[in-house]
C-alpha cells in the first residue's frame, strides 16, 4: 500500500521554475558570466551544486566565485521573483486528497531548508506537509537519490510503499535510483520527452488528483473511493 507520497516543490507544487532560472541568469551576469536563460532553464531541478558547473564548467558552489554566485541567486530570487509565483493548478487539493487517503505528505526538494517555508507559503501548503527533506539533508542533490532516501527515513516508509511526484528528469532518476516509483507532471514546463521514464505522466496536480486510484498508487479498500 502507498504509505507516503513524496513531492518535489519547484515546478510540481509551486510554479517557480522560470523564476529560478531568471535568478541564476542574473546572479551569473553580476559575476561576469553571460549565460542565456535557455541554457539554464533545462538545468532547474538539480541542486545548485550541480547546476553551477553544468552552466559554467569550473564553477563550484563551495569555492569562489561560485559561492558568491549561489548566494546572490538566493537573494535575487527572494527580492525579485518570490512575490510573483504561486501554486500549480490543484496543488493544495492534491495534498489534501493524499492525506484523506491516510498517506503521509513528504516534501523531497533540492531547495535549501532556508527557502522551503517561503516557497510552500506561496500556495499555503505548509500545514499539509508532514515531513520535509531538502538539499541540507543530503550529501548529493538530485539526480542522486540522497534527498529521496532522506525523505523515506523521515516518513518512516519503505521505498516500495512510496511514490514521488515530480516534474523533471532529475526527479525521475533520483526516485528510481532510490527504488521509488515516480509520477511526472508536465506543469513544470519541461520537455515531455525527458519525462518518458516516469511510471505515469499527468498534466498537473489537478489532473493527478483524479487519477490517484491508478498505479503506481495502491490504497487499501477502506479508502480506495476517497476523494
Amino acid at each position: 500500500m502507498t504509505e507516503a507520497v513524496l513531492f518535489d516543490v519547484d515546478g510540481t507544487l509551486i510554479d517557480s521554475n522560470d523564476a529560478h532560472a531568471r535568478a541564476w541568469v542574473a546572479a551569473l551576469a553580476e559575476a561576469g558570466f553571460t549565460v542565456p536563460f535557455e541554457r539554464i532553464r533545462p538545468l532547474i531541478g538539480m541542486g545548485g551544486d550541480r547546476l553551477l558547473p553544468a552552466a559554467v564548467p569550473g564553477l563550484s558552489d563551495d569555492a569562489e566565485p561560485g559561492k558568491t554566485i549561489a548566494a546572490r541567486r538566493g537573494a535575487i530570487f527572494k527580492e525579485r521573483e518570490l512575490a510573483g509565483i504561486g501554486p500549480t493548478r490543484g496543488a493544495r487539493a492534491l495534498l489534501e486528497a493524499v492525506r484523506a487517503r491516510g498517506a503521509r505528505v513528504v516534501v523531497a526538494t533540492s531547495a535549501k531548508k532556508s527557502e522551503l517555508d517561503e516557497l510552500l507559503a506561496r500556495g499555503a501548503l505548509g500545514p499539509l506537509v508532514d515531513e520535509a527533506s531538502t538539499s541540507d539533508d543530503a550529501d548529493d542533490s538530485k539526480p542522486a537519490p540522497d534527498i529521496i532516501e532522506a525523505a523515506l527515513r523521515k516518513a518512516g516508509a519503505a521505498a516500495a510503499s512510496a511514490v514521488l511526484v515530480g516534474d523533471t528528469r532529475y526527479d525521475i532518476e533520483a526516485a528510481h535510483r532510490a527504488g521509488v516509483a515516480c509520477v511526472a507532471l508536465r506543469c513544470g514546463g519541461n520537455d515531455p520527452a525527458t519525462l518518458r521514464r516516469a511510471d505515469a505522466i499527468y498534466e498537473d496536480p489537478a489532473e493527478l488528483s483524479g487519477a490517484l486510484v491508478r498505479p503506481p498508487f495502491a490504497w487499501s479498500s477502506a479508502v480506495s473511493t476517497a476523494p
